[in-house]
């Protein structure tokens, strides 16, 4: 196993020498991340131009090796609760395990063993007897949350203190073009993200906020997104709130040389125009 301590700018699938099973420490969980990789292929049906993932490619997961994913999930949690790695690859501030989360290098709900992988998550956190505190984290670009076997693995979620953060970046299909690669249509993501919350009420908006070529979002970009979120809260769906983060890491895709951070005091401004709308927003740089 690596000897490096773990960093929150580096999110190294490798880290641990597993093939499913990696640690981070989250920035906007403050603890330590179990993280699942089920695109290890590297494989994303979308293409965010701020994107971490190196070689990233069009397509779907793999099929997921159940077996393995337990086998390396059962021994790296007990590691965390019983060995040594927290004391000596983990910095002191950052000893707990936060959650468990779905993420990887492409989206999670592509694979055909979705439902399955979250019943064997909740085995094992029986079998283990885990803190009630620790969640089950997925991360999605939601996309193909109209899909059976997807909510089922959300109603599941929302048995096992389960949290889905549902990226929207940009509530315009011209922004979702140009953030996302995406040429997914407005009303799909509304209806998948009134379905998400419907099966998993723990669900949180995902939101990247950069500038791209020393341009700022625009008022209209923001206009787009409380609209977009008005219109959601009219219809009787109101997510927890809002994951609003910039860009700390590098991007691996073209544009990462035309991606800039913004700064606090622009984020701050948009979360403000949000919690206008009575929606709870936790910023993170």
């Amino acid at each position: 196993m690596p000897e490096d301590n773990l960093k929150v700018t580096e999110h190294s699938r490798d880290v641990a020498g597993l093939r499913f099973v990696y640690p981070v420490i989250s920035r906007r969980a403050g603890g330590v991340s179990v993280g699942i990789n089920l695109n290890i292929n590297n494989a994303c049906n979308w293409r965010c131009i701020y994107c971490q993932v190196p070689d990233l490619k069009l397509g779907t997961a793999p099929s997921v090796d159940l077996t393995l994913l337990e086998k390396e999930l059962r021994g790296f949690l007990h590691e965390l609760l019983h060995g040594d790695f927290m004391r000596t690859r983990v910095p002191e501030e950052a000893r707990r395990i936060n959650d468990i989360a779905l993420s990887g290098n492409g989206e999670p709900t592509s694979a055909a063993e979705f439902a399955q992988v979250i019943e064997l998550i909740g085995k094992l956190k029986r079998e283990l007897a885990l803190p009630e505190h620790i969640k089950l984290v997925l991360i999605t670009n939601g996309s193909l949350l109209q899909r059976e076997n997807v909510q089922r693995g959300l109603r599941q979620m929302a048995q096992l203190n389960g949290e889905v953060w549902f990226k929207l970046d940009r509530a315009s299909e011209q922004g979702m073009a140009r953030v996302n690669d995406t040429r997914s249509s407005l009303d799909k993501v509304r209806e998948n993200l009134i379905s998400a919350i419907a099966c998993c009420p723990n669900t949180w908006l995902q939101t990247c906020w950069f500038a791209l070529d020393g341009n700022a979002p625009s008022q209209q970009d923001e206009d787009d997104y409380l609209a977009f979120l008005n219109e959601l809260l009219q219809r009787g769906s109101k997510p927890q709130g809002v994951l609003l983060y910039g860009i700390a890491r590098a991007s691996m895709q073209p544009e990462a040389s035309r991606l800039q951070a913004l700064s606090l005091e622009q984020m701050e401004h948009f979360a403000k125009r949000i919690r206008q709308l009575d929606v709870t927003v936790i910023v993170s740089e």
